[in-house]
């Protein structure tokens, strides 16, 4: 099942184009998200749409959970040493935008962190580590999009405040059920900017994978439905490039998750 939102409504995507979800579904789609699976084997009547035109299919989360270097090559080229316990930050979720929008940059230096999104779609607190992938009913794509000098201005930085821009956190197309995901731990992550491929790895290759993310989140917050875990970039992020590279107007931004989906994004100066 590929769930997602076009025109203010809930609608799975499939062979046939969109199909508008039942009504008593809307604004309880993670909450009821195992009676939404069984309506879908059997939902009827797609119509066509661009997929220019979907917006964010999760539009109001009540937490955003982002994890900072959960991969090696990226700790690596950050400069530091591989973190003992996940590193947490939240994004506000004012910053959500769709997969194919334009993003209006900030005074400063933006920067692209290709990311996979896991949702939550069951209430969880203290869960086990083998019991992670209990809570998670879906996959997205996200991008972490960060304006570095606010980031790392301050001591302590401004991690969450960089990151919560307008725009600054695409996700989408839709959200994508682990049954259709069979390789649910080990997804090929590719970001491309104007053609050129500037990030590539395997989802594998986390420091700390989904059910640990999940496991350690618990242990702290209760995770509740419809909240989004940004699990991480991989190496290949502009302000660690020599020399260093950031987005420019009129930049396309491809973020794709192999099973999971592709998102593209273009940028804009505006005056203040």
């Amino acid at each position: 099942m590929r769930i997602a939102r076009l025109a203010g409504r809930t609608v799975a995507l499939t062979s046939g184009g969109a199909v508008e979800v039942p009504a008593e579904f809307e604004g309880r789609v993670l909450d009821r998200w195992d009676e939404l699976l069984d309506w879908s084997q059997n939902a009827t009547g797609g119509r066509p749409y661009a997929e220019s035109d979907l917006e964010p299919p999760v539009p109001a989360p009540r937490q955003i959970f982002a994890v900072a270097l959960n991969y090696r090559p990226h700790t690596v080229e950050a400069g530091y040493g591989e973190p003992e316990a996940p590193l947490v930050f939240t994004k506000f979720p004012t910053c959500l935008t769709g997969p194919h929008t334009t993003v209006d940059l900030p005074p400063g230096h933006v920067d692209w962190e290709l990311e996979l999104v896991a949702v939550i779609g069951r209430e969880a607190r203290n869960v086990p580590v083998e019991k992670g992938w209990e809570p998670v009913v879906a996959l997205t794509v996200g991008q972490d999009l960060s304006e570095r000098i606010a980031q790392l201005a301050g001591r302590p930085a401004q991690f969450s405040l960089a990151k919560s821009h307008p725009g600054f956190g695409p996700i989408g197309p839709a959200l994508v059920s682990l049954d259709e995901v069979p390789g649910r731990d080990d997804l090929e992550l590719t970001c491309e900017l104007n053609g050129e491929v500037v990030q590539h790895d395997r989802t594998g290759n986390m420091i700390f994978p989904i059910p640990r993310l999940v496991s350690y989140l618990s242990e702290f917050c209760t995770l509740l439905p419809g909240d989004l875990i940004f699990t991480g970039t991989p190496a290949g992020v502009g302000n660690r490039r020599t020399p260093q590279r950031f987005l420019t107007p009129d930049d396309e931004l491809v973020s794709r998750i192999g099973g999971v989906g592709e998102m593209r994004h273009r940028f804009r100066r505006t005056t203040p």
